[in-house]
């Protein structure tokens, strides 16, 4: 099959979501393609910009996605909607992409048209939304920081939770009685998700 930059990107994706950022190599990749490492580079010219290519990627699903989000509200819909859609976009994008969340998260050097896009497309909607301009920046980038993470705390929980006797259960309580009882809601993680950046999106509102 024909060596393309897309294929290149396809491989450099499923190597990633194996080994990490920091073990992906151009050699790795040329495996996964049964190809020759040299023969890459006449389509990309390092692991930087193949970084590059794959956090686009990523970005732009997110982007396409959100724009449909967006398309689904009613004219009426509040700033914090339009938010929350753009949010809950990138989100359900990143769990979608193996390592898509760890790419976004270890490349913040890495810019990308598809990165620019969701950047700016939330900071319209901040500025839209009369939020003080020296402030939307901070909010916008503080927002996507919270999405990256929250996706990248889903996807390291084990399975399971470790199993915890009714001993162990009761020691626990007695020493960090705040954090097991009722002030840390068991809810799912869409709800907390959910909750978290309506919380972000209260915060920006006291600035305006």
């Amino acid at each position: 099959m024909k060596l393309t930059k897309e294929r290149i990107v396809d491989a450099g994706m499923a190597v990633f979501a194996e080994v990490g950022y920091q073990n992906l190599s151009m050699r790795q990749v040329a495996d996964r393609l049964d190809a020759h490492a040299g023969s890459l580079y006449y389509h990309v010219r390092g692991k930087d910009e193949l970084l590059a290519l794959m956090a686009d990627r990523v970005c732009r699903s997110a982007y396409d996605a959100g724009t449909e989000a967006l398309a689904a509200l009613p004219p009426t819909a509040a700033w914090q909607d339009r938010v929350e859609a753009q949010a809950a976009a990138l989100r359900l994008s990143l769990k979608q992409h193996p390592g898509g969340a760890q790419l976004l998260a270890e490349s913040p050097g890495v810019l990308s048209p598809g990165a620019l896009s969701l950047m700016e497309r939330l900071l319209r909607t901040l500025l839209d939304a009369g939020l003080p301009a020296e402030h939307c920046g901070i909010a916008a980038d503080t927002l996507l920081s919270h999405v990256t993470g929250f996706v990248l705390q889903e996807q390291n929980q084990p399975a399971a939770p470790p199993p915890v006797t009714a001993e162990q259960y009761a020691e626990l309580c007695e020493r960090f009685p705040l954090l097991m009882g009722p002030l840390i809601p068991r809810v799912g993680q869409d709800e907390k998700f959910t909750r978290s950046v309506r919380l972000l999106c209260t915060g920006f509102a006291a600035l305006s």
